[in-house]
């Protein structure tokens, strides 16, 4: 007697590659997994609330920088992969993978709007034998607290109609090592039957999956993840400071201590976090902790830390400007050298960039931008007042005009020696000059 159960009618169609996978949120997360799964032969829809975006990626132009434009027309060639507004065809996915924004609320909570309107959009259309998945990041217990009661609301039975797992992203935008499938991907489902199948659809996506005993192991290793690069970036900006006062360049300390084979891992310092992970997924185990009456000291010290560090680098540039060029930070005109959050990427979420450049208006400072990878700013949450503004063209006129260059963001398609040979004042946050081998007159480590 065959099973005709929910759970092993999704089994066959992930094994035939005959399931449809829905991917909600287009973004840097969602694209390339949607990608992925197009090119290991599923069928895709995806979906996303902006219709700008859909109208491009449908029209195959490219909308993230190191997603080729002839990868997009490549999937859209197949005519497996559809991408709409319409949240009506989640009725016909087998798998639904949820890749949308957990950010933070303005007192540092965890912001979880928009998964909950998912998981409204998905119930809607909810039938048996469906699995749901989370991969946006967020606090131990969000997909069994927050999502599985609204999915329930209809009538629906986790675990029995349908299934509901966690798989936390682990992209890292411009990665020239690993992508999409290569990076190991960790699952763990709400009961035995998720877990396995939804071990079973990231098999067919990527090159290894590690299963886990449950979501909230699942959802508690991500944040693991990033709380260890931000607290040990913490430490290295701190050293930074303490080394600095001593004469001593951090630099040149990270790669002696980094020849060490053993028991040493370098992290390197900088003008702040940036990213959709870092500055963000360790408050959301802070918040949750205070549920069980934790105190989180050691991660929100390094917090502190972190975001201090764009007021330490903007208090070094008045200070070279006094010091190199006889004049104050005040009426200044200041060249920022890249916006993204990290180098060779168009990502400008939570860029330390950003906060630098509102930190120098408003200490009177004249600021503009040149970013090979952003042509204008983007409206954010946080810093509206730069919407719009846009990347002016790095020349020696320029260069010439400005009191000081400032660099936030080490973009390989910047011309360094160009900035070397004119600028009268560089900040260098990044170490982008000694790499390059230059010594550039009035150069400043920050």
């Amino acid at each position: 007697m065959t099973d005709d159960s929910p759970a092993a009618r999704l089994e066959q169609r992930l094994a035939a590659r005959r399931a449809r996978i829905g991917v909600i949120g287009l973004g840097y997360v969602g694209l390339p997994l949607a990608l992925v799964a197009v090119e290991a032969g599923f069928p895709v829809t995806g979906f996303d609330i902006n219709p700008q975006r859909v109208a491009d990626i449908a029209s195959g132009r490219q909308v993230i920088k190191y997603i080729p434009a002839a990868r997009m027309a490549a999937a859209l060639a197949t005519s497996r992969f559809a991408v709409t507004q319409d949240f009506a065809p989640l009725a016909d996915c087998d798998a639904i993978l949820i890749c949308v924004p957990t950010p933070l609320t303005r007192q540092r909570e965890p912001d979880l709007s928009f998964v909950e309107e998912t998981a409204r959009a998905i119930a809607h259309t909810l039938r048996p034998g469906q699995l749901v998945v989370l991969e946006s990041t967020t606090w131990p217990g969000t997909t069994v607290e927050v999502v599985k009661p609204i999915l329930e609301a209809g009538g629906l039975v986790c675990g029995q109609d349908f299934f509901l797992a966690f798989s936390p992203e682990r992209e890292d935008p411009g990665n020239a090592h690993y992508s999409t499938a290569t990076i190991p991907k960790v699952v763990g489902g709400e009961g035995e039957a998720a877990g396995r199948l939804a071990s079973a659809l990231y098999r067919d996506l990527v090159t290894r999956v590690v299963p886990v005993s449950s979501t909230q192991v699942a959802e508690a290793a991500k944040l693991t993840e990033n709380i260890f690069r931000s607290v040990n970036i913490a430490l290295v900006n701190e050293l930074k400071t303490v080394y600095g006062a001593m004469g001593i360049d951090i630099w040149e300390v990270l790669e002696a201590a980094a020849t060490k084979p053993f028991g040493f891992m370098p992290f390197y310092p900088g003008p702040g976090l940036g990213g959709h992970c870092i500055p963000i997924d360790p408050f959301y185990l802070t918040w949750k902790a205070r549920e069980f009456d934790i105190e989180t000291r050691f991660i929100e010290l390094a917090g502190q830390i972190n975001t201090r560090m764009p007021y330490l680098v903007v208090d070094k540039l008045a200070e070279a400007l006094d010091r190199l060029a006889g004049r104050g930070l005040s009426g200044a005109r200041i060249l920022v050298l890249g916006v993204a959050y990290k180098k060779n990427v168009d990502d400008v979420r939570e860029s330390p960039a950003l906060k630098l450049m509102e930190l120098i208006d408003e200490r009177g400072g004249d600021c503009e931008f040149h970013d090979p990878f952003v042509a204008a700013l983007p409206p954010t949450r946080r810093h509206g007042r730069l919407s719009g503004k846009r990347s002016v063209a790095l020349t020696a006129e320029l260069l010439d005009s400005v009191d000081a260059v400032l660099v936030a963001t080490d973009h390989d398609e910047v011309d360094y020696a160009l900035v070397a040979a004119h600028a009268r004042v560089l900040v260098d946050t990044r170490n982008v000059f000694a790499k390059a081998g230059l010594s550039p007159a009035g150069l400043v480590k920050a």
